[in-house]
C-alpha cells in the first residue's frame, strides 16, 4: 500500500510499462474487498492502479464537501501525482459515476470507459425517493437495514454458502464513518442527474455491464447508459445482483480483459 501526498491509499500493480487501467470501488467498499480477484487477472497485461475512495478502507477523510466532481478530482490529483498521462477507467456502481464524470471533464485524460452496476436515471418520483431515504438514513449510519441491503447485493445460494466472506464485506461497510458514509451515500442518490444524457457527450469506447437481477442499478439502466454513448458495448449477466462482481469475478474479468485487450493493445 502507498498513500498519496494528498491521502489517498493506492496500489499499483502489473507491468511498468502498459497501459494502466484504474479501478474505483462503490460506496462503503474498499480497493481490497472489491478487487482483488480482477487485479490477479488483469495485472498479467495491464499497469493497474487502485484505490480507497475519501474516508473509506485507508484513505484520509474529505477535507472538503463530498460531490461527484470532488470525487473525480480526488482521482485526477492522484492521476497527476503518478504522472499517468491517460487511463482506462473501470468504475464499480458509485465508481461508475465516477469515471463518467472523469470522462466528461477530462476526456484527454480517458483512454476507455468500463461502467459496471452503476445507476442511471430513475425517473422524477423514483429519484426523489432515493434522495429521501438516503437523508433519512444519514443519521443512522452504514449499519442502517446492512442485513435487507447485503440480501439485495448477493444472491441466497452464495450468502448460504459463503457466509464469512458476506461477513468480511459486511464488516468493511460498518466500519466506516458515519457521516463520510451519509454523503457518499447521497452522491450516489443525487449524483445520477448530473449523468444523465451527458453534456460534453461521453465518446472514449465504453463497455457496460450489469446484472439481471440488480435493484438499484438494473438493466434498463445500464442499456440506457449505453445508449447514450455512442459505440458502447452492453452486456447484462445472468442470475446475480448487484454484487455479482464479488460472487462471480471471472466472469466480470473474462469480459474486462476482452474489451481492454482490444481497446488498448
Amino acid at each position: 500500500m502507498a498513500l498519496s501526498k494528498a491521502g489517498t491509499a493506492y496500489d499499483l500493480n502489473g507491468p511498468q510499462d502498459a497501459p494502466v487501467v484504474v479501478l474505483i470501488h462503490g460506496l462503503g467498499l474498499t480497493r481490497d474487498s472489491t478487487w482483488k480477484p480482477i487485479i490477479r487477472w488483469l495485472a498479467g497485461r495491464f499497469r493497474v492502479l487502485s484505490y480507497d475512495l475519501p474516508g473509506h478502507g485507508e484513505s484520509a477523510l474529505p477535507t472538503g464537501d463530498v460531490s461527484l466532481t470532488a470525487l473525480s478530482e480526488q482521482l485526477m490529483t492522484l492521476l497527476d501525482e503518478l504522472e499517468i498521462a491517460s487511463a482506462a477507467l473501470v468504475g464499480f456502481s458509485l465508481g461508475g459515476m465516477i469515471n463518467r464524470r472523469v470522462a466528461m471533464d477530462h476526456p484527454d485524460r480517458v483512454s476507455a470507459l468500463v461502467v459496471l452496476n452503476s445507476p442511471h436515471e430513475r425517473g422524477d418520483e423514483q429519484q426523489a425517493l432515493v434522495e429521501a431515504r438516503a437523508r433519512d438514513s444519514a443519521a443512522d449510519g452504514p449499519g442502517a437495514n446492512i442485513d435487507t441491503t447485503l440480501k439485495r447485493w448477493y444472491t441466497p445460494e452464495y450468502m448460504l454458502d459463503n457466509s464469512a466472506l458476506v461477513g468480511e464485506v459486511r464488516a468493511v461497510v460498518l466500519a466506516n464513518e458515519p457521516k463520510n458514509y451519509a454523503a457518499h451515500r447521497l452522491v450516489l442518490a443525487q449524483g445520477v442527474i448530473e449523468l444523465i444524457r451527458p453534456v460534453p457527450p461521453i465518446t472514449q469506447p465504453t463497455l457496460v455491464i450489469t446484472c439481471a437481477h440488480d435493484s438499484g442499478s438494473t438493466p434498463a439502466m445500464s442499456e440506457a447508459i449505453g445508449a447514450e454513448i455512442a459505440g458502447s458495448e452492453v452486456h447484462i449477466i445472468p442470475g446475480l445482483q448487484h454484487l455479482g462482481l464479488i460472487e462471480r469475478p471471472l466472469l466480470f474479468g473474462k469480459r474486462l480483459e476482452t474489451f481492454l485487450e482490444t481497446t488498448l493493445t
